[in-house]
């Protein structure tokens, strides 16, 4: 098992290594094979594959709610740039390459980031919202997810948690991308918008979907390690069924380790604490 313990960077080396990856990046998006999904469609797609939706507004223990209010503005900036983008058979969804960068003259406001473990706030933040929804929903489908990269850290316990942990994707631009291939002979539609309450994602098609997905998660755990800290560790799988709600296969998807920022099973021992005194 791989080992997670912290280590500290200099800000020096944090703006190198950023601007390498960076750079990096720009040369793969302009000088590449691939083909990026670029182009709209106006109309949705007829056929409905998956949808999902998150709540907006959550209260997090130590997170001020201007930051969730500041999320919300900027998720409304992001969903516009990428609502109804197609991506033809052959053709790769990238993230930041449709969003590009998150700045105050595109009217992105300062959010909730989380930076090497802690809760901090920069222009744009809060994006890793619209990030884990795409990824959640591009698991219930047949595209192929071609670069995710997983939370390092697992900040808030899991409070009305509906999903395995470890099913997002966290986003940095523009070095930690979600980049999604179309290895289908159909093309897919992505819509995302916002309503009063609730962040709303489809993944749609020109065809009716032929199966249907489970995800769940396999050995969960929790470990103390060495350094003193906890962290937490699962499997991701999905089950694939057929029209005729016959499985016809279980594929492994992933693997999840993270940093945990509190106390595993701190109310519990709460609990029991006033028990027994």
């Amino acid at each position: 098992m791989e080992n997670l313990k912290p280590i500290k960077r200099s800000p020096m080396r944090i703006y190198l290594g950023k601007k390498y990856y960076r750079s990096k990046r720009y040369f793969d998006w302009f000088f590449g094979n691939r083909r990026f999904s670029l182009k709209k469609e106006d109309i949705p797609m007829r056929h409905l594959v998956f949808t999902h939706q998150t709540l907006l507004l959550r209260e997090l223990k130590d997170v001020d709610m201007w930051l969730q209010h500041n999320k919300v503005k900027n998720l409304k900036i992001a969903t516009q740039n990428l609502n109804k983008v197609i991506i033809r058979p052959g053709e790769t969804f990238s993230y930041w390459r449709l969003l590009g960068n998150t700045t105050k003259s595109k009217g992105y406001v300062d959010g909730m980031i989380l930076h090497y473990g802690k809760v901090t706030t920069g222009v744009g933040g809060g994006l890793c919202q619209l990030s884990n929804l795409i990824y959640w929903m591009t698991l219930h489908t047949p595209l192929t997810i071609t670069e995710r990269y997983r939370h390092s850290y697992d900040v808030f316990p899991d409070s009305k948690r509906s999903q395995p942990f470890g099913s997002g994707a966290t986003c940095a631009y523009n070095y930690l991308d979600l980049q999604i291939k179309n290895e289908t002979n159909k093309t897919y539609q992505l819509v995302v918008y916002l309503n009063d309450t609730h962040l709303v994602g489809e993944w749609r098609s020109e065809s009716p979907p032929i199966h249907t997905y489970e995800v769940y998660e396999r050995e969960h755990l929790i470990t103390r390690e060495y350094w003193g800290g906890y962290v937490r560790h699962n499997r991701i799988h999905r089950k694939i069924f057929n029209n005729d709600k016959i499985q016809i296969d279980d594929e492994f998807i992933t693997e999840n380790h993270a940093i945990m920022m509190y106390e595993p099973l701190l109310e519990q021992q709460t609990e029991k604490e006033k028990v027994f005194s």
